[in-house]
């Protein structure tokens, strides 16, 4: 992707001025996306992006800068620019650069360029069939369908030269279903670090049904109540609360800041004892995986929680130098537009002892959260509140009748502390997380978990 002799003299141009550290990261991304609305293609992108990104420390301060033009004259113009934003004084400094191989945890045996376009449209139009025929209600149907391949290049002044390639494919379905004059939605969106084999490994069409499902299940729903009550949130995309109000607190980001709830709370009692949570970059062809991670540190099985105390951070090497910890292999980055920071990678409430069937049996009066939807958060206090996209009320342990319209509001300490059961069916739902550096994949998850009490705010009101 670059000469080492042309890395070398980006590295030596971006320490002239004193720097620290130096770091370049090179990345070639090729991408496809496919939009289907309405049983018709709306929109068909192919595309290729190429770019550099050159990252400076100086103490525990930083510069990064970035560029498209990979030529030798401009990228050490570009190195150059960022390092005189230092005032020290240029050190001699022999690179001695060496190949770290990595083990591909995450093989790929059907590259999607490979794929004629006509098969992916295919696919797309099998998922609108499924959904748009699953009942006369479905009335809209909307498939997004991506895979892209980045290949990478991280070397830095430390003597670090290693390359990795990622390769994800993931099919977004949302189906809207309309009765008595109210519209409700269902989604479902399957995704991996995978090539084409994926669609071989799963069923689109059963994907697709679920969403029509979803759809026309919350369209002849009631109106939700409100009030404090016991919560049973389900399995999969559940997870979404744990990643958005507890995650991005312990992700470093804001831990070296000073700025989470968790900062400075190491070794202490933040959750009930039935709850470990875990961020994992290592689970083979999952969404969020990685072989490494954008600083060229290999990812690892960061468990965060354990049994209700916090032992662990998510952590990149700047702010790990600032919190005088070690990387723990989560820096990520959306693209070499971005400098990286720590993130979240798969991250997961780990299975207890329960079933779904005891749960649901142990509760007598509360709601059941079947999907979650988006929502809001404060990351500085957790506070959250959240959407149910598919829900029922819990009469005498049995789920009864759904609901539509509930949100789930708290913050994300409180809900630690009040889940009293966890389940033994952990699973994964795909998502895309924002935050400084950009967008990347991540996977959410849990076993299905009870919240003994949370404030549910729906429009029927109080019970």
């Amino acid at each position: 992707m670059l000469s080492r002799p042309i890395i070398e003299d980006v590295l030596t141009a971006a320490l002239s001025t004193g720097g620290d550290f130096a770091e370049i990261f090179v990345e070639d991304r090729f991408n496809t996306g496919l939009l289907l609305v309405g049983g018709k293609i709306e929109s068909g992108i192919s595309g290729r992006d190429y770019g550099v990104g050159i990252r400076i420390f100086y103490g525990l301060n930083s510069i990064y800068a970035y560029t498209n033009d990979s030529t030798r004259e401009n990228l050490i113009k570009v190195a150059k620019e960022a390092a005189a934003a230092i005032k020290g004084s240029s050190i001699n400094q022999v690179l001695d650069f060496t190949k770290t191989e990595i083990e591909n945890i995450h093989p790929i045996k059907v590259i999607p360029s490979n794929i004629e376009k006509s098969q992916k449209v295919e696919l797309i139009k099998r998922a609108y069939n499924a959904a748009k025929n699953f009942d006369e209600v479905i009335s809209q149907v909307t498939v997004r369908y991506l895979d892209n391949e980045q290949n990478v290049l991280i070397a830095n002044s430390e003597g670090l030269y290693v390359e990795d390639k990622r390769t994800r494919t993931r099919t977004a379905i949302s189906a809207v279903a309309s009765a008595n004059g109210e519209m409700q939605s269902g989604s479902y969106g399957p995704g991996a670090h995978m090539g084409f084999e994926f669609y071989d490994k799963i069923n689109i069409e059963d994907y697709a049904k679920e969403a029509a499902r979803i759809a026309k299940a919350m369209v002849y729903a009631d109106l939700c109540p409100s009030g404090k009550m016991p919560v049973v949130i389900d399995n999969e995309f559940g997870g979404v609360i744990f990643h958005e109000a507890c995650g991005h607190g312990l992700e470093a980001t804001s831990v070296a800041k000073g700025t989470s709830v968790f900062a400075g709370k190491l070794g202490e009692k933040v959750a009930s004892d039935v709850v470990t949570a875990v961020d994992d970059g290592t689970i083979p062809n999952a969404w969020g995986s990685q072989n490494i991670d954008d600083e060229g540190t290999k990812t690892k099985k960061n468990v965060l929680i354990e049994n209700g105390v916090l032992k662990g951070y998510m952590i990149d090497k700047l702010n790990g130098l600032k919190m005088g910890m070690p990387s723990t292999g989560s820096s990520r980055r959306q693209s070499y537009k971005y400098a990286p920071t720590s993130r979240m990678t798969n991250t997961y409430i780990a299975n207890g002892s329960s079933t779904k069937e005891e749960i649901i049996a142990n509760t007598e009066y509360g709601l059941y959260a079947k999907y979650m939807g988006g929502g809001s958060v404060n990351p500085a206090t957790g506070d959250f509140n959240f959407a149910v996209s598919e829900g029922y009320i819990i009469r005498n342990g049995k789920i009864a009748e759904p609901v539509r319209g509930a949100t789930l509001i708290g913050t994300g300490l409180e809900v630690l502390k009040e889940i009293d059961m966890v389940g033994n069916n952990l699973g994964f739902g795909q998502g895309m997380c924002g935050s400084l550096s950009g967008s990347i994949p991540t996977d959410v998850g849990q076993p299905t978990i009870r919240v003994k009490s949370i404030t549910v705010g729906g429009r029927k009101g109080g019970q």
